[in-house]
């Protein structure tokens, strides 16, 4: 990391992890660079996601599983100094899919409480329909960092991970 003074703790990383609506899984496919967004739960030391069980995500994750996950959290754009406020996380690690299907549904069962928790009453039904056709991906948390750039009260920038 270049800017050492945004640097953040791992737990305040986490927490972007956590929090994020979304994250951006970058990869190798086909040689080239791909990236995509996905929704994304953190279950202890690892970060899942769905995806279709074929497609170009899931051929770039079988032939090269070295992966890397951008969250961002908040995020305030400050005109009057031509800049913008944020906090963001970066893990790399590698994807592995997970094959047992009472795994998958606990995965599951954890990314929909997090994105539909309203919407729960139908999750055993939306299993029984979508299950064989939804494949589920762990990423380790090999590497994790974190970052923030953020002004306190009297404008001046939060350095070096203080908190207000």
């Amino acid at each position: 990391m270049r800017r050492k003074d945004r640097q953040m703790p791992k737990e305040f990383a986490l927490q972007v992890v956590d929090k994020c609506q979304y994250a951006t899984l970058s990869m190798i496919s086909e040689g080239k660079p791909y990236c995509i967004p996905l929704s994304i739960v953190r279950i202890d030391d690892f970060v899942y996601f769905h995806s279709a069980m074929a497609g170009q995500k899931t051929n770039a994750l079988r032939q090269n599983p070295d992966v890397c996950l951008s969250c961002v959290g908040d995020v305030n754009l400050v005109p009057s100094e031509f800049t913008t406020e944020y906090e963001c996380a970066i893990v790399k690690g590698k994807a592995t899919e997970i094959v047992d299907d009472n795994e998958k549904i606990a995965v599951l069962k954890r990314i929909c409480e997090r994105y539909a928790l309203s919407n729960m009453a139908g999750f055993d039904n939306a299993i029984k329909m979508s299950l064989s056709r939804t494949a589920i991906w762990k990423i380790s948390m090999d590497e994790v960092t974190g970052k923030r750039k953020k002004y306190d009260k009297n404008g001046e920038e939060m350095k070096f991970g203080r908190i207000e």
